[in-house]
């Protein structure tokens, strides 16, 4: 069972994801950069039951039924697991007092993820090594993952000022 501080450290998560996909939205109304397809992470888990973990090019896989759904989904689970972890890591202090480096730093190291495990298991290479462009999908990653560290931080203020006013 999750504690409080569990809790709200998931709900923090998912406020930060909110915020990232906000971000996107609006990186993509001013600048038409196009948003991660999270349909295509949803692809991804829908294989795995089949036990197909790696892909040459997830783009190229068979699409599986609910594979957006399922995405979202997967999104929104990973970004409250990652306010977890991280709230795990600093302390459930934190919570009520958050700092804006340790959120932005976790942020920025949290890119590791799709680096190391999600990138290469969809055909793009270790950090998008095979990908047309891959510093510009590094740059893309990076800034996504430095934005959720931002919305973590802006995710802890409301609830850390309505734990200051209850003291």
């Amino acid at each position: 069972m999750m504690t409080t501080s569990g809790l709200s450290a998931a709900a923090v998560g998912l406020g930060a994801t909110v915020f990232m996909d906000i971000w996107a939205l609006l990186v993509n109304r001013a600048f038409g950069i196009v948003p991660a397809n999270y349909c295509l992470v949803g692809r991804w888990f829908c294989h795995m039951p089949r036990g197909v973990f790696a892909h040459a090019s997830i783009a190229n896989a068979s699409k599986r039924p609910f594979e957006c759904a399922v995405g979202w989904i997967a999104h929104y689970v990973i970004g409250a697991f990652y306010g977890v972890v991280f709230v795990a890591i600093v302390s459930a202090d934190w919570l009520i007092r958050p700092t804006f480096v340790a959120a932005v730093l976790f942020g920025i190291v949290s890119v590791i993820v799709p680096f190391l495990i999600m990138q290469p298991s969809f055909g793009m290479g270790i950090a998008a090594a095979k990908t047309p462009n891959p510093a510009q999908a590094r740059l893309k990653s990076l800034l996504a993952h430095t934005v959720f560290g931002v919305g973590l931080y802006v995710s802890a203020l409301g609830p850390s000022r309505v734990h200051a006013a209850l003291s």
